[in-house]
């Protein structure tokens, strides 16, 4: 029996999971009640009707991950990325939004950011080292943080989660 195959995003959802917990519902968070990241909009999206807090704290592992791997992880394009970028731009698109994880691999990548991931793009990311655009979407989500008006709330956290995705996405870059 051979070794079995464990997809790139396998390898990164329980690192995402690790970060976004269990159920909370922050008065300041403009998310709202989360669960495992997951929001009370995303997941009404999801189910395709209106669902309540008490849906989104019985969210399970399942349904959060095949929520992440539809609305994320493909969503921003993460499974043409290289081993690395991919991570970097996967928790960027959780916890900043996909269109910013867009804009921001294109700004690593030096092309213009418009949002839309097609061949100029990918060419792009591939003629760079990983390490470079893993640092420089590090950078990016580090200005973008510091510049937001709740960032006294959550900065520390931000900051803290930022480091260690960006310390484990250089090493899976390297």
């Amino acid at each position: 029996m051979g070794r079995q195959f464990m997809s790139r995003f396998d390898q990164c959802l329980p690192l995402i999971l690790a970060h976004e917990g269990g159920y909370v519902d922050h008065p300041k968070d403009p998310g709202g009640a989360t669960n495992l990241g997951i929001t009370l909009d995303a997941l009404s999206a999801h189910r395709g009707r209106k669902v309540t807090k008490d849906d989104v704290k019985a969210l399970t592992v399942a349904e959060a991950g095949a929520i992440y791997q539809k609305n994320y992880w493909h969503a921003a394009c993460c499974d043409q990325l290289p081993p690395g970028v991919d991570y970097m731009i996967f928790d960027l698109a959780v916890n900043s939004g996909v269109g910013r994880a867009r804009k921001y691999l294109q700004r690593a990548a030096g092309v213009a950011h418009d949002g839309i991931i097609g061949p100029a793009t990918l060419a792009a990311v591939k003629a760079r080292k990983p390490l470079q655009l893993v640092d420089s979407i590090s950078g990016l989500r580090d200005a973008f943080y510091r510049g937001l008006p709740i960032f006294p709330t959550f900065g520390k956290g931000w900051l803290r989660r930022l480091s260690e995705v960006t310390a484990k996405a250089r090493e899976m870059a390297a």
